[in-house]
C-alpha cells in the first residue's frame, strides 16, 4: 500500500506492534466486483461518486483474471419494494431507497467489462458474504484467494474483506481497483486493512499473479 504522508508515523507504529504482515497470495483465486452498479456510479443517484478510475481499473485486471480461470463475481444490493429487508439500514441511509429490485440502479455499470460467464451475486447488507451463498460458491470451487474490488472501500469493500479473512481465505485489495465518495474514509479503510486482515497491493501485482497462474 501506498502510505500518505500524514499516515507514516502511524504506520510505523502499527509495524512496531507486529500488525501488517504479508498474508500472500494462495493458488485458486476468484475476483469480487462489488457493487459497481448505476446507484454508485451514476450522477444522478445520491448515492453515487466518480469511479471511472476504478471501472478502468478493474476491467484492465478481468482478462488476466479469465486466462487464470479465477471465477469473476460481480455483486449489487437490491431489495424488495416495500424496502423490508432493509431493515435498520434503511434508517442509517434512507437513500438506499433507491436500490430497489428491478430498477435500473441495482443493474451493473454498462461501462464494467461483464460477460456471460461472470457470476451475478444479490445481496441486501455491506458484506458479500453476510445473508449470502458467497462462502458455499467459492469452498465448492477450490478458491483460497479472494481479490476484492469495487466500491465502497469504506463500506461493502471493507466488509467484505475482513468477512473473507474471517473464513480465511487469501485476502487481496488492489488499490487502483476500488473507490470511496471521499479521501479520508477511503485511505483509512486501506490503512486498516493492509494492517489487520489482508494484503492491499498495486494492480499490477494482482495481474502479475494472475499471469504467472494463466
Amino acid at each position: 500500500m501506498r502510505v500518505p504522508e500524514a499516515y507514516k508515523e502511524t504506520f510505523a507504529f502499527y509495524t512496531e506492534r507486529g500488525f501488517g504482515h504479508r498474508v500472500g497470495f494462495g493458488e485458486k483465486p476468484a475476483v469480487l466486483v462489488i457493487d459497481m452498479i448505476r446507484a454508485f456510479t451514476e450522477d444522478e443517484s445520491p448515492l453515487s461518486s466518480d469511479l471511472t478510475p476504478q471501472i478502468e481499473a478493474i476491467n484492465a485486471l478481468l482478462p488476466a483474471a479469465r486466462a487464470a480461470g479465477a471465477p469473476v463475481i460481480y455483486t449489487t444490493v437490491a431489495y424488495d419494494r416495500q424496502l423490508s429487508e432493509a431493515g435498520v439500514w434503511i434508517r442509517k441511509v434512507p437513500t438506499h431507497e433507491w436500490l430497489t429490485e428491478g430498477s435500473e440502479w441495482v443493474e451493473c455499470d454498462p461501462r464494467m467489462d461483464r460477460t456471460e460467464t461472470d457470476q451475478w451475486l444479490v445481496k441486501k447488507y455491506a458484506s458479500c458474504f453476510f445473508g449470502t451463498d458467497l462462502s458455499s460458491r467459492l469452498v465448492t470451487s477450490g478458491i483460497d484467494t479472494v481479490i476484492v474490488t469495487g466500491c465502497t472501500t469504506s463500506g461493502c469493500v471493507r466488509a467484505t474483506a475482513v468477512d473473507a479473512c474471517s473464513h480465511g481465505f487469501h485476502t487481496i485489495v488492489p488499490e487502483e481497483c476500488v473507490g470511496d465518495r471521499a479521501e479520508l474514509p477511503h485511505l483509512a479503510s486501506l490503512f486498516d486493512l493492509d494492517a489487520k486482515y489482508g494484503d492491499v497491493v498495486d494492480a499490477k501485482e494482482v495481474v502479475e499473479y494472475l499471469n504467472r497462474l494463466g
